[in-house]
């Protein structure tokens, strides 16, 4: 059984379509990331897991409860942080998960409150109005709030969002102790660096479509090789190194004016960076800095929804992710292994011309043939086309005649 699982959801809002038939599952267990630019469809679908908007078309089940027709049990089975920060003005922070517990008939919870509220630094906030605490406060609340019915399956919307470095640190150690538990954690955050640290299983959506879903190491692996990054204090690139620069709009930031401009060679293994260094030096190039980049998942977000933007998201993930690099190198070989044309008297011509100048060969070996085949065709036009003249010009007399009668 599935702990979430996803069939051809749809949804739409009057002319604009959110969610444009997605599918995929989530395992027991598994600790999954949605990724996405603002406005993919992330928070959409979550609201349907939770049964706050109803699909369109199509299906939603958490742990086999259908989230329309069994949604009692289906929101039991989750725990969901939300996005923006919702807080009742009226109760203490006790009070609110107390609240929390009796919506799912839980009484005397008391300690898993305590727990909860230790796990999030909240302990000293526990008697304290929800209106007094600041952002950050109010977001390790809605987290509890979310946990306090220990749900087997936690979805967290952008948890993380102005949260200072520390509550960072102890959220994530708690919720990764919860997954190593058993419980199923879905992740959606702009913080690409959490994601490729947590997450065993990443989703990527654009305008409501999945573009990319595979394992985070295969994500990895199919985007791009490392990356060595080069800077001279004299000198300029090798020529022949040229053709392994990448190109990316990211890349800007990394020269800053007044300083060496730093070139991003492309690596497809670890041991070209010796090669690439040799001939730097045997072009008398000095060398300022040198820098190892490990292929991230950052670089593979960009990656995907570039190729996804140039109409590439029917694609598999594997192509989705191809390296720009290495697809110039196989256009190039793919160039160099078609025939070229020659100016070599053994080169075969191609039929074709054969036939032109074959033609060619028959007009200058008999003029008169020509001219008078050209006579022929020309008497045959005129005379296919008088007939028709007189024709039109005698139906024309008649209906004249006609009108007069």
């Amino acid at each position: 059984m599935y702990s979430i699982k996803i069939d051809r959801i749809k949804k739409s809002y009057k002319d604009f379509q959110a969610l444009k038939g997605i599918s995929f599952h989530i395992e027991e267990g598994e600790f999954f990331g949605l990724l996405g630019p603002n406005g993919a469809g992330k928070t959409t679908l979550i609201s349907i897991l939770a049964g706050l908007i109803r699909a369109s078309s199509g299906t939603a089940s958490i742990h086999g409860h259908d989230v329309v027709d069994d949604f009692r049990a289906a929101r039991r089975m989750v725990g969901i942080v939300p996005q923006e920060l919702v807080f009742d003005p009226f109760f203490s922070v006790r009070e609110t998960l107390r609240l929390q517990s009796g919506y799912y008939g839980l009484r005397r919870n008391d300690a898993w409150i305590d727990e909860i509220m230790h796990h999030l630094d909240l302990t000293d906030k526990a008697d304290t109005n929800m209106r007094a605490l600041s952002g950050g406060m109010k977001r390790r609340v809605l987290v509890a709030q979310a946990l306090v019915h220990r749900p087997p399956v936690i979805v967290l919307d952008e948890p993380t969002a102005g949260v200072d470095v520390e509550l960072r640190q102890t959220l994530w150690k708690f919720i990764a102790r919860l997954n190593k538990e058993g419980h199923t954690i879905v992740l959606t955050t702009h913080y690409l660096e959490e994601a490729e640290q947590l997450c065993d299983r990443i989703a990527m959506l654009r305008q409501g479509e999945v573009v990319a879903l595979d394992h985070k190491a295969a994500l990895l692996k199919g985007f791009a090789s490392n990356q060595l990054v080069i800077s001279f204090s004299s000198g300029q690139l090798p020529e022949a190194l040229r053709s392994i620069v990448v190109n990316h709009k990211t890349e800007s930031a990394v020269n800053i004016p007044g300083r060496a401009k730093k070139h991003v060679l492309q690596l497809n293994a670890m041991d070209e960076i010796e090669g690439i260094l040799a001939q730097c030096r045997q072009a008398g190039c000095q060398l300022e800095e040198v820098e190892v980049r490990q292929a991230d998942l950052e670089r593979v977000f960009l990656q995907v929804m570039k190729n996804a933007a140039h109409g590439a998201d029917t694609r598999k993930s594997s192509e989705l992710l191809k390296n720009p690099t290495q697809e110039k190198a196989e256009k190039i070989a793919k160039t160099a292994s078609q025939p070229k044309a020659s100016g070599n008297s053994d080169a075969v011509p191609s039929e074709k011309p054969r036939a032109k100048s074959t033609a060619k060969s028959t007009t200058a070996a008999s003029p008169k043939a020509t001219a008078s085949a050209v006579r022929k065709t020309s008497a045959a036009t005129n005379k296919e086309a008088t007939p028709k003249k007189r024709m039109s010009t005698k139906d024309k007399a008649s209906d004249t005649v006609k009108e007069v009668k």
